[in-house]
């Protein structure tokens, strides 16, 4: 087993700390006052490529190894969440019976979510369409910053 190491980038939301090992990501951070500096190797040098590129607007898909789930039902709902594509969303509602789980247990999910931006919690609304909450970085308004980047509204 590697020693945990970090990589942390400035984006346009605030500097983003990616946790982890040479195989895989633990977590990811958004934090506004950091001060910026890589660190890392392997999954994290990878992780920290990937997050510029999105950005960047140069990635729609991250293809990163991210550290395997305890839960089968955990798992499942992280891959839903993947599974929604770049500047799409849907309900929790939606989401979570197409796994077969409630749409409370999704929430809960996305809140726990140590991975946001790669699993991509901020794709996930409610029934209405309004933002619901997020538990990453400025809560709503990076929420809103990310589906606004990725449906071309920010010039």
């Amino acid at each position: 087993m590697y020693a945990r190491d970090f990589a942390l980038i400035a984006t346009p939301i605030g500097m983003v700390r990616l946790r982890g090992d040479m195989d895989w990501l633990d977590a990811i951070t958004i934090d506004r006052d950091a001060q910026p500096e890589v660190a890392g190797a392997g999954a994290l040098a990878e992780g920290a490529a990937q997050i510029a590129a999105y950005f960047a607007r140069r990635l729609t898909v991250f293809d990163l190894p991210l550290r395997p789930l305890a839960s089968p039902r955990g798992a499942a709902m992280r891959d839903a969440m993947v599974a929604i594509g770049f500047g799409e969303t849907r309900s929790y509602g939606v989401l979570a019976r197409s796994i077969g789980s409630g749409a409370r247990a999704i929430g809960q999910a996305c809140a726990r979510n140590p991975l946001p931006i790669v699993v991509p919690c901020h794709r996930v609304t409610n029934a209405d369409g309004s933002l619901g909450a997020y538990s990453a970085g400025d809560g709503p308004v990076t929420k809103r910053w990310l589906l606004d980047h990725e449906q071309g509204r920010l010039i």
